[in-house]
């Protein structure tokens, strides 16, 4: 009797563990499409920001410590990146991202993605094709933008 007893248990004990364990991984899922989903929204405002020349708008999606490495191989700084962004001289068209991507490494993400950009730099338009990362942390509970880096790909 105490062994049967010890079986049922057992199998009871085994069954609860299970449909926990089940709970939580969809917990999990439902979690990491949330997140996802956030950091989409949050990257596609970024880039309107940009269009838009947004200077408050981009800087609050920055980290203090951010980092960009262009086309060129040239790594510049958040002031850098972003007076540039800012320049008078430079008009970016609205663009859409291709191949969106986005990978969770527990507190670090990466974007990835190709666009097409398309504006006017001193009034001689341009046209700049490339593949990028977009490497967000979560630090103190928010998403931030940590380092870009893009390669160009050939015009088609």
């Amino acid at each position: 009797m105490l062994a049967g007893m010890r079986s049922l248990w057992l199998g009871l004990f085994g069954a609860a563990l299970l449909l926990s364990s089940s709970g939580a991984a969809a917990r999990q899922a439902s979690d990491t499409k949330a997140v996802v989903a956030a950091l989409t929204t949050q990257a596609d405002a970024w880039d309107k920001a940009i269009v838009r020349k947004d200077r408050a708008a981009i800087l609050a999606n920055m980290a203090d410590d951010f980092r960009s490495i262009d086309g060129a191989g040239t790594v510049e700084t958040k002031p850098v990146f972003v007076d540039g962004l800012m320049d008078a001289k430079l008009t970016i068209d609205p663009y859409t991202v291709e191949d969106f991507d986005v990978r969770l490494l527990g507190d670090v993400a990466l974007l990835s993605g190709r666009t097409k950009m398309t504006g006017r730099f001193d009034g001689k338009p341009f046209t700049s094709h490339y593949r990028y990362i977009d490497i967000y942390a979560k630090r103190n509970g928010r998403w931030q933008i940590v380092s870009v880096q893009i390669t160009r790909l050939p015009a088609e």
